[in-house]
């Protein structure tokens, strides 16, 4: 069964192939707007070429998760996308196997000496993009496939001669690659697909520009976009970057991963540290490696300190101002399990891999939902169960509808106080606006 494809060409048997897919989908908890392909139930069934089935093996990926199983065969057709899917569901695989395929096999099909890019993907964070060309080159190994890495921090002339040496994929940060691009003639002309990963973020960090600039740099190419939450600004950005996009989501857009058991506690700002420590060192609570968010870059480096000088616990801070030798020294540590608490602040909430981490702790929390939905997401892995515990008071009453309403999705206890607050209509904050915005986010 597991090798089953449900292309089928024969027309009698295209509506017994629809029902089938439709049958899958609503099993894996699959929604898709517009003419999407079944879904493969492996990674055999999407005709890949056989060393990257034997990389895509060699990884460690046994069989496809949702959004790979509808997402890869979807890409492969060549169709602009957006997809849907919670934090940790595998998102990365799902657009990085077609690139590597799409990429190989032009390669063999057009033999020529200049080799020009053929495929970009944008992610917001140093961070992302980092493991995103990790992720890539595991996936390419041994194939004509090399990538080049376009991120600050790093000297630009080393990555434009790694792209003038003659590269498939260019991963890079927004603002670097357009520096890059306003600065010297690189040829992208041949670039077939276009990627943006975590484009709510990079809405939301003011991005929108920069993305559009680098779109109008290529010609024409297949676009496919990937984020965990929906919102207006996003249904505009699509509109404008690609028409006939077909929208695929796994779960529930806006909810909390299924798998993140979430405890929400009430406790006062000036307990929090002390509640904080109190799980630490409480071995039924405390679940390492752990990762505490918190709201600022001065806070991280705070808290961490007072959760090794209180509790003996070793913690590190990691955020924006660390050089990026020290903060991936820092992931390499906690990921091995030398420290096993890491004080962030929002640049470890959006797709950085923490493999491993089943405990998220909110300690501070954050005025966006969606920012919340990402952050709890990073304790749950491809579906394993983990947990996220957030702090919350009267100082948070600005998203306390809305907490309500993703922890009742969650099956979450929700705290007396929150729950009898008058904050927590919606109507006291904001007045209607903030009600229908959530209506429509």
């Amino acid at each position: 069964m597991a090798d089953d494809c449900f292309y089928v060409s024969d027309a009698d048997n295209k509506s017994k192939t629809a029902s089938m897919a439709s049958d899958l989908r609503t099993e894996l908890d699959i929604h898709v707007k517009g003419d999407v392909v079944a879904p493969v139930l492996s990674f055999s069934a999407c005709n890949l070429p056989d060393k990257l089935l034997h990389n895509i093996e060699a990884a460690g990926y046994d069989m496809p998760t949702p959004v790979q199983m509808q997402a890869i065969p979807a890409a492969l057709t060549g169709k602009n996308m957006l997809v849907l899917a919670n934090t940790g569901s595998g998102k990365s695989a799902s657009f990085l196997i077609p690139i590597v395929s799409r990429c190989v096999i032009h390669r063999q099909q057009y033999v020529s000496v200049k080799k020009k890019p053929l495929a970009m993907v944008l992610t917001p964070t140093r961070e992302l993009c980092i493991q995103v060309e990790e992720h890539a080159k595991m996936l390419g190994k041994g194939l004509p496939f090399k990538t080049a890495l376009v991120v600050g921090g790093e000297a630009m002339a080393g990555q434009l001669h790694r792209i003038q040496q003659g590269v498939e994929l260019i991963v890079g940060t927004p603002g670097r690659l357009v520096d890059l691009l306003s600065k010297h003639e690189i040829d992208l002309d041949d670039v077939m697909t276009f990627v943006v990963d975590e484009v709510d973020c990079m809405l939301q960090r003011g991005f929108r520009d920069q993305v559009m600039q680098i779109y109008r740099a290529l010609s024409q190419p297949q676009v496919l976009m990937y984020c965990a939450t929906m919102s207006n600004d996003l249904e505009k950005m699509i509109n404008t970057l690609a028409k006939g996009t077909v929208v695929i989501s796994v779960g529930e857009p806006n909810r909390a991963n299924k798998a993140v058991k979430q405890v929400a506690i009430w406790v006062e700002s000036k307990q929090k540290k002390q509640k904080l420590f109190d799980i630490l060192t409480t071995k039924k609570h405390f679940k390492p490696p752990v990762v505490v968010y918190v709201g600022s870059r001065l806070g991280a480096d705070l808290l961490a300190n007072a959760i090794t000088v209180a509790t003996g616990i070793k913690a590190v801070s990691i955020h924006g101002e660390k050089p990026m030798k020290e903060r991936r020294e820092i992931m390499q540590s906690f990921l091995i399990g030398e420290v096993p608490v890491v004080v962030a602040t929002g640049v470890l909430g959006r797709g950085v891999d923490l493999l491993g981490v089943r405990q998220v702790i909110v300690f501070d929390m954050p005025n966006s939902i969606k920012e919340y939905v990402h952050q709890i997401g990073r304790a749950s892995r491809m579906g394993e169960e983990g947990e996220g515990i957030v702090f919350v008071n009267e100082e948070n009453k600005n998203v306390f509808a809305d907490l309500i309403d993703v922890l009742k999705s969650g099956g979450a206890a929700v705290p007396r106080e929150l729950a009898h607050s008058r904050y927590a209509t919606g109507f006291f904050y904001g007045g209607k606006a903030s009600k229908k915005r959530k209506n429509t986010g």
